[in-house]
C-alpha cells in the first residue's frame, strides 16, 4: 500500500509539485489500487500526472496509448526532463531506434512506453517479455462515434482488459458528454471503473464572442496590445488559416500558416518552431494543438464558427495551462453556420452534428454568462456568474423591441416562409439588388419598412428572436426562415417582445506608457524567459520543459537566492534543480544587486536617459528606430539629439539638416533678434520648415556662437 506520504513526496522529487490539484491524489490512488478508472478533466487540469506518478510507483511498465506522434514526443520529452525514463515506439523512427527502445524494456529501464492505437501489433511481441503494471488510455473520446474526434483505430483497443485482466486501465479525456463517458467504458471493456470528473471550469480563461465583422483588423489590433505572447489563431479552411497569417504578417506581426495541406516536413518545422518559441503565432485548422502541451499559450482566436461544443472547449482549453491568466474571443458569423450545416449534412451522423452545432450556436448568441452555458453541457451547474465573460463584464441592455418584431416576423410572412436570412435582411431594408428584384419582391407590401436599421444591426435581431422562439430556420429548405406559434402572439395578441441593443464593444488601446513598457522590459521575469530560451536552445527542448511561465512567476514575485528557497518553487523537482538551479539563482542574484546600484544611482545621480540613447545612436540606429526601440515618441529621440550635442557627444546633427536649411535659419536669427522662440521662427517660414529643423538649426547656431 502506497503511502499519502509517499505520494506527495514523489510528487515533489519529479514533478516539482508541493500539493495535488483536485482530484489528482484520488485517481493515482485508485490506479495503485489496482482499480479502473475513468477520467474526465480538462485541458490543462492535470490528467497526465494521473497516470505518470503511479508509473514511478508501479514495478514494471506503464503503457499509454495516445493518438499523435506530436503528443507522444511532447510528453516524452518533458518525463525525460524530470527524470523519468520514457520512451515512444511509433512510425517516424528507424528501425535501429526501436531495437534500441526494446531492448531498454526489456532490461527495465523504461518506465513509461507511448504507443499510437495503430501500433498494437508491436505490443504483442513485447506482452511475451515485459511486465505491464498499467495502461493508461489518453484522449479516449476517439473511441466513440458520439465523441467528437472519433478514430476507428480507437476501437480495437478493447482486447486490452480481455489480454490482461488483472491489469488497471486508466482512461482520459478533456470532454465528454454523459454518452460518450459511457461509450468509452463500454467499448474498453472496464470493470466497474471508478469515475472521476472533474469541475470543466477553468476560472483563469476569459471568454468573449464578437460579431465577425472586420475579423482581421480585430485581430490584428489585438494582438498589437500582447506582444511576446504566444497564440493561435483557428480557422475552419486551408485557404482562411493562410488569408490570415498572410494578413497578419504584412501588418508586422509574423504568423504562420498550419493545415493538412502543407507537407509533412514544413507542417512539422512550423509545429516544431511554435512549441519552442521560435515563432509565436499559429494561424491553423482545428487538427493543431491535439498533440501540443505548450503550457506558455496565452490566447486562442476562433476565426470560425467551431462545429461544437466539445471541440471549442478542447481548443481554448491550450491556452493558459499554467494557470496564468488567458483570453479566448471566438467570432460567430451566419455565414459560418450556414458551411457547418452543409458539412454535418454530409456527414455519417448528420442529425447529431446539427443538434450539437445548434448548442454552439445558441452559446455564441447566450445574453447571459458564457461560462454558465459552456459548464451546463458538461452536465456542471454553477450557480455565480463569473465575471470573466463579455456577457458579465458588460451586460446586455433591454428595450422594447415589439415594432421591430412585428417588422421582422410579418416579412417572413410576405416572403411565404421561403427566404433564409439574408435575403429578409435585403428585403425589409428596401436592397435594390438581383435576388430582390428578381424575385419581385421589392413589389411587396412590406418592403423596404425596416430601411432606417443597418444591415447588421437587423441581422443580429433576427437572430435573437430566432433564439426567442418567435421564429426558426428550416435547414432542410436551404435555411428559409419559419414562423412559428410564438409569431402569432407578436402579430395578432400584441405580446411584447424584449430585444437587447447590438452594442460595438471598443476596441482597446494598447497602454505602452513609458514606464510600464521599461518596467516589463527590465523584469526579473524577462530576465528568466530569456535565460530559459537559451537553455532550451542548447539542450533543443521546447522553453517551457525548462520551466512553465507559472514557475518563473514565482520565482520573480520570492526572488530565491538558496537552494532550499529555489526547491520550494512549484515546478522545481530534484532533476530540474540539478540541471538548472546554479543558473537560475545566479541570475537571480545578479538582478537584485543591479537593482541596488541603480537605487544608489538614482538618490545621488538619476539614470540619464539621453545617455541610452547615445549608445544606441552609436549602434547605427535611426531616431525612428530608437523611439520604437524605447517606446518613445520622435520628438523626444530628437530632442535627445539636441541635448546630447549640446554637451559635447560627438553626434552629427548634419544627418539632420541641410546646409541650405541651416544658412536660411541663421538668416532669420538675424531678422528675427536672435529670438529663441521655435514659434517665431516656424511663423517666419510660414509653416514650411518643420519643427524638428529648426530644432536642429538653433542647436547648431547657438553652440558655434
Amino acid at each position: 500500500m502506497v503511502t499519502t506520504a509517499k505520494l506527495h513526496s514523489t510528487l515533489k522529487e519529479y514533478f516539482g509539485y508541493e500539493k495535488f490539484r483536485p482530484l489528482q491524489e484520488k485517481i493515482a490512488s485508485s490506479i495503485l489500487s489496482g482499480n479502473d478508472n475513468l477520467v474526465i478533466m480538462p485541458t490543462g487540469g492535470g490528467k497526465s500526472i494521473c497516470f505518470q506518478l503511479p508509473a514511478l510507483l508501479f514495478k514494471g511498465i506503464t503503457l499509454v496509448i495516445s493518438p499523435l506522434i506530436a503528443l507522444m514526443k511532447d510528453q516524452v520529452d518533458g518525463l525525460n526532463a524530470n527524470g523519468i525514463p520514457s520512451a515512444y515506439l511509433n512510425s517516424s523512427q528507424s528501425a535501429e531506434e526501436n531495437f534500441e527502445i526494446i531492448n531498454k524494456l526489456k532490461k527495465g529501464e523504461i518506465k513509461l512506453l507511448y504507443l499510437a492505437p495503430e501500433s498494437l501489433a508491436i505490443l504483442e511481441t513485447l506482452l511475451q517479455e515485459i511486465e505491464i503494471s498499467c495502461i493508461a488510455i489518453d484522449e479516449a473520446h476517439c473511441i466513440s462515434s458520439w465523441g467528437h474526434d472519433f478514430r476507428p483505430a480507437y476501437t480495437q483497443l478493447g482486447f486490452l482488459k480481455k489480454r490482461l485482466p488483472n491489469t488497471p486501465i486508466v482512461a482520459l479525456t478533456a470532454t465528454a458528454d454523459k454518452a460518450t463517458r459511457e461509450d468509452i467504458a463500454s467499448q474498453l471493456n472496464l470493470v466497474n471503473p471508478n469515475k472521476h470528473i472533474a469541475s470543466f471550469d477553468r476560472p483563469n480563461i476569459s471568454l468573449e464572442v464578437r460579431a465577425a465583422q472586420d475579423r482581421v483588423k480585430q485581430i490584428i489590433d489585438f494582438i498589437q496590445q500582447k506582444p511576446n505572447e504566444s497564440g493561435i489563431v483557428y480557422c475552419l479552411s486551408r485557404k482562411a488559416t493562410e488569408q490570415v497569417a498572410s494578413s497578419l504578417t504584412k501588418k508586422g506581426i509574423p504568423a504562420k500558416a498550419y493545415h493538412a495541406g502543407i507537407n509533412h516536413e514544413e507542417r512539422s518545422k512550423i509545429q516544431e518552431d511554435f512549441i519552442y518559441d521560435k515563432s509565436q503565432i499559429i494561424c491553423a485548422t482545428i487538427a493543431f494543438g491535439m498533440g501540443i502541451d505548450k503550457s506558455n499559450i496565452r490566447w486562442v482566436i476562433h476565426y470560425n464558427l467551431p462545429k461544437n461544443l466539445e471541440g471549442y472547449y478542447q481548443e481554448i482549453g491550450r491556452a493558459g495551462r499554467d494557470g496564468l491568466k488567458a483570453k479566448t474571443i471566438l467570432f460567430y458569423s451566419y455565414a459560418d453556420v450556414i458551411q457547418l450545416q452543409k458539412f454535418a449534412d454530409s456527414s455519417g451522423n448528420k442529425e447529431v452534428q446539427l443538434s450539437k452545432l445548434e448548442r454552439m450556436q445558441q452559446y455564441t448568441e447566450a445574453l447571459s454568462c458564457r461560462r454558465k452555458v459552456l459548464l451546463s453541457y458538461f452536465g456542471e451547474l454553477v450557480e455565480e456568474d463569473c465575471m470573466n465573460c463579455d456577457v458579465c463584464k458588460n451586460p446586455p441592455a433591454f428595450f422594447d423591441g415589439t415594432i421591430i418584431a412585428q417588422k421582422i416576423l410579418s416579412g417572413i410572412f410576405r416572403l411565404q416562409e421561403k427566404e433564409p436570412l439574408g435575403t429578409l435582411v435585403d428585403f425589409l431594408r428596401g436592397s435594390q439588388n438581383a435576388s430582390i428584384y428578381d424575385k419581385g419582391f421589392q413589389q411587396l407590401k412590406t418592403y423596404g419598412v425596416a430601411r432606417d436599421i443597418s444591415w447588421r444591426d437587423l441581422q443580429q435581431y433576427v437572430i435573437q428572436l430566432i433564439n426567442l422562439g418567435y421564429c426558426e430556420i428550416a435547414f432542410h429548405e436551404n435555411n428559409a426562415l419559419k414562423l412559428t406559434e410564438f409569431s402569432k402572439k407578436v402579430l395578432f395578441d400584441k405580446e411584447k417582445v424584449r430585444l437587447t441593443t447590438v452594442v460595438d464593444k471598443p476596441s482597446k488601446k494598447a497602454k505602452t506608457t513609458k514606464s510600464s513598457t521599461s518596467v516589463a522590459n527590465n523584469s526579473l521575469f524577462e530576465r528568466l524567459r530569456l535565460l530559459r530560451l537559451q537553455l532550451a536552445q542548447e539542450k533543443g527542448i521546447p522553453a517551457y520543459l525548462v520551466f512553465g511561465d507559472a514557475a518563473l512567476k514565482q520565482m520573480e514575485k520570492e526572488r530565491p537566492m538558496s537552494d532550499e528557497d529555489f526547491l520550494a518553487i512549484d515546478g522545481v523537482g530534484k532533476k530540474k534543480f540539478e540541471d538548472y538551479g546554479y543558473v537560475f539563482i545566479k541570475e537571480i542574484i545578479a538582478f537584485q544587486k543591479e537593482k541596488v546600484v541603480v537605487k544608489k544611482k538614482k538618490k545621488t545621480n538619476k539614470v540619464n536617459t539621453i545617455e541610452v540613447t547615445y549608445d544606441l545612436y552609436k549602434k547605427g540606429f535611426s531616431a525612428e528606430d530608437i523611439a520604437n526601440e524605447r517606446k518613445l515618441s520622435l520628438a523626444t529621440i530628437q530632442n535627445h539629439y539636441t541635448k546630447l550635442y549640446q554637451e559635447g557627444y560627438e553626434i552629427n546633427l548634419h544627418e539632420f539638416i541641410s546646409k541650405k536649411e541651416l544658412d536660411l535659419i541663421k538668416e532669420a536669427k538675424i531678422k528675427l533678434d536672435n529670438s529663441n522662440s521655435l514659434k517665431a521662427y516656424y511663423d517666419y517660414f510660414e509653416e514650411a520648415v518643420p519643427y524638428d529643423i529648426l530644432k536642429f538649426g538653433l542647436t547648431m547656431l547657438h553652440k558655434k556662437k
